[in-house]
């Protein structure tokens, strides 16, 4: 089990005092839980997101309990990426959670020889009771050997006591056509001798003309 220690936070300390200190402000709340305020340190918060994600359950220790929580949303800096707030979801133990669960890809897709191989889905809609949450999903590619060959959410194996919500027949795995490129539209030859001949009988025709013009004059 993943472990956090916090420190309790009161409104007056302010983002920049807390970095100061290498900590980052928080807040933990749920169903049962109030909203509570709280500060981490920051390479410890960092070490245990890298493990967690948003799918495993942390022990969160504010100071004087222990508190079963998910991390719902942490805000970074638009530039720097630095993290600047973080909230955590307390869970109630023995009821069942919706949560968004990683599809990890395992083994090697032998259609890759004739096509592309695409993820079009990285994580699905589970139900589940925190103690059956899975981490991530394993995704077996090996069972795609051509162009065509897909793995849906319907054929996901999934862990005992996780009801999938996401549609099962969104495609999660598969192997598309390699796009061929585009030719460009091949330049109709000209004709040199049909110019030729062209201008010459535009020649003709203009000579013609003159001469017309001369006969009219002559008769004025």
């Amino acid at each position: 089990m993943l472990t956090l220690q916090a420190q309790p936070r009161t409104k007056d300390i302010t983002r920049g005092a807390l970095a100061s200190e290498l900590r980052i402000p928080a807040v933990f709340y749920g169903p049962k839980q109030k909203s509570t305020m709280i500060s981490l340190e920051t390479t410890d918060f960092e070490r245990v997101y890298r493990e967690s994600g948003e799918s495993a359950i942390i022990t969160l220790n504010d100071g004087k309990d222990n508190h079963d929580v998910l991390v719902h949303d942490v805000q970074h800096h638009p530039v720097t990426d630095v993290i600047l707030h973080v909230d955590f979801y307390a869970i109630e133990r023995g009821k069942k959670l919706t949560v968004h669960v990683p599809l990890t890809l395992i083994g090697e897709a032998p259609g890759e020889k004739f096509g592309i191989l695409l993820h079009p889905l990285h994580e699905i809609e589970i139900e589940v009771l925190p103690r059956n949450l899975p981490q991530h999903i394993d995704v077996d590619i090996s069972i795609l050997t051509k162009v065509g060959s897909k793995i849906t959410v319907g054929d996901l194996v999934l862990p005992e006591g996780v009801e999938v919500l996401t549609g099962v027949e969104e495609a999660v795995a598969l192997i598309g056509a390699e796009q061929e490129e585009e030719l460009d539209e091949p330049v109709e030859a000209i004709d040199m001798d049909a110019v030729g001949d062209s201008e010459e009988k535009g020649k003709e025709e203009d000579g013609e003309e003159d001469d017309k013009k001369e006969e009219e004059k002559k008769e004025n």
